[in-house]
């Protein structure tokens, strides 16, 4: 099932600023907090000795000081902001609900390291990540596949299960499908991804209300709005 959301909705559910789970993401883990802490100080020193050499003005100074002291806290919300851009320049998008058709393990190669042995011989390794691949796919023939870093919880899951997801297309009727988000298997109330790219509050209550109206649809005596988000947001 591919149901069009309006563009209001569509924005809501993908944020222009950096969601709570979004900042996490491109916060990383502690390296990389320092690394972008030592940027922080370098900028400040170099705008400080800018300030006492170039005589410049204290008030543009003071900007871009504070601009660059806080680079280690806000630059996440940047990278997520610009990664969030990527996807809201997509004209049209729709809710898919469909099934888990199949999935397996893979490797994905994410890195090189050179060392030395005890013989002074150089040792390449190479640094692998495990990667769950899913095929999500309809009753029509549509099908996604996707892949993401395996993590415990994805032991749950089975062919069969409901998947859902965002998709994004510059086409009006969505036939032609250039990118999704990452998926939702309602459950075992699981995400699967690797960027958190939906806000999970207006995804989930798409999800509620189109669940609802499916139920509902043999009662009805009229067609379903052709948009999801039309009457009610």
């Amino acid at each position: 099932m591919l149901v069009p959301l309006t563009r209001q909705k569509f924005e809501q559910i993908i944020p222009l600023i950096a969601s709570g789970s979004q900042y996490k993401y491109y916060w990383g883990k502690f390296n990389n907090f320092l690394q972008r802490l030592l940027i922080s100080v370098v900028t400040v020193v170099v705008i400080f000795l800018l300030r006492i050499f170039l005589k410049l003005d204290f008030g543009l100074i003071f900007v871009f000081g504070v601009f660059g002291a806080f680079f280690w806290l806000w630059y996440p919300v940047f990278q997520a902001s610009i990664r969030n851009a990527k996807c809201r320049r997509y004209k049209y998008s729709g809710f898919f609900r469909g099934r888990v058709v199949d999935w397996w393990i893979t490797e994905k190669l994410i890195g090189k390291q050179e060392t030395v042995n005890n013989k002074g011989e150089l040792v390449i390794i190479e640094n692998r990540e495990k990667r769950i691949n899913l095929e999500v796919g309809d009753d029509t023939g549509f099908s996604i596949e996707f892949d993401a870093p395996l993590r415990p919880a994805h032991k749950a899951i089975a062919r069969g299960q409901i998947a859902e997801m965002v998709v994004m297309s510059n086409r009006p009727d969505l036939s032609i499908i250039e990118e999704f988000s990452n998926i939702y298997i309602p459950s075992r109330n699981l995400w699967v991804s690797d960027y958190p790219y939906v806000r999970e509050d207006f995804f989930n209550e798409v999800s509620v209300r189109l669940r609802e109206n499916q139920q509902e649809k043999p009662r009805r005596r009229r067609p379903e709005p052709q948009r999801y988000g039309d009457d009610d947001y």
